[in-house]
């Protein structure tokens, strides 16, 4: 009979060997990716090189595309129709420089970046996909959702990139928190009537995709956190805490328009925990009032107005159209 010594020997060796094969195929799956994407990346150079031959471009490049797709579609299939072929030239007129492709995006990641015209807006996505490890759907969703266009409505271009770039981080809650929420991904219904303590049950069943709509440093820590003052009982929607800005961030859920009293409260949550829970190196915790519905004003004059630590967003259970939020984005420039 083997001692367990030597069980424990042969249990590491096996799990080495496991690791050894699990890394092995997760890094010839991202080879192959990347091999696609540079075969299209490649196409996309030739068509481009060969349109240039043509006296009317225009006009001689959808020929070209047409005929070659022709001529190639029926003996490798649907991944090289007119379609495809487009986008291989579209993918190479964008990124022009072969060793500018990063070797951790797959074909669906690039062809979600090429298709966005505006460098800047293309570059913030590229740069969040990058550091936070984005999959191809995630970053079809955040773009979806107008992310970058939610971000500038509280923040500057310059410092939306700058953060997404990693040249400093995040200084304030307002350069992470959005607003409004979009929580599409709760499958509710617009008009549904619920109770706060549905919308807060959602959010903790699909957590994975509610960090993902919080932003970057976001950590889980508690639901119906109960604090206790002398002798009544309060419950706390939702605890997180952001490494980013060092701090707890308490989050309430509010399924109509809010109140000052409801800020009123959330502010007695924030005290408590800078005052019972904070760590002296860490900095003031953040309130967030998640609500369906706010008077801005409301707003703006129960809080002083030096105030970083309590913010109110909407939430919205459907995704935005690009005219919404670009609509948005213009009012609220008008105002600065």
């Amino acid at each position: 009979m083997k001692n367990s010594k030597e069980t424990l020997l042969n249990s590491k060796f096996v799990s080495d060997v496991r690791n050894i094969i699990t890394t092995s195929k997760h890094a010839a799956v991202r080879s192959i990716n990347f091999e696609r994407v540079q075969m299209y990346w490649k196409l996309g150079e030739r068509i481009f090189v060969e349109e240039q031959q043509g006296a009317e471009r225009a006009e001689y490049g959808s020929y070209l595309i047409r005929n070659l797709a022709a001529s190639i579609e029926p003996e490798f299939g649907s991944g090289f129709s007119y379609r495809q072929l487009e986008r291989a030239r579209q993918f190479y007129k964008t990124y022009p420089i072969a060793s500018a492709l990063r070797t951790q995006f797959n074909w669906m990641q690039y062809r979600l970046l090429f298709q966005i015209d505006d460098s800047e807006k293309r570059e913030y996505y590229e740069q969040e996909a990058f550091h936070s490890g984005w999959t191809g759907r995630e970053l079809e969703r955040q773009i979806n959702s107008g992310l970058y266009e939610r971000l500038l409505l509280c923040n500057d271009k310059q410092s939306v990139l700058e953060v997404a770039r990693r040249e400093r981080i995040p200084e304030n809650s307002a350069e992470i928190i959005k607003d409004p929420m979009v929580l599409e991904f709760l499958g509710l219904k617009r008009n549904a009537s619920y109770y706060e303590k549905d919308l807060e049950s959602a959010l903790i069943t699909n957590l994975q995709d509610f960090l993902l709509e919080l932003g970057n440093g976001f950590s889980f820590v508690a639901r119906q956190k109960r604090i206790l003052l002398e002798d009544d009982e309060f419950f706390l929607d939702l605890v997180f805490y952001n490494r980013l800005l060092h701090c707890f961030v308490i989050i309430e859920i509010k399924t109509r328009k809010l109140t000052h009293e409801d800020i009123g409260q959330l502010q007695m949550y924030v005290n408590y925990y800078d005052r019972n829970e904070k760590l002296p190196d860490e900095n003031p915790t953040i309130g967030i009032l998640l609500c369906a519905d706010k008077n801005d004003a409301v707003v703006k004059y129960t809080l002083p107005e030096n105030n970083t630590t309590i913010m109110t967003s909407k939430y919205q259970l459907y995704l935005p159209s690009e005219k919404q939020l670009l609509m948005e984005l213009k009012r609220e420039l008008n105002k600065r």
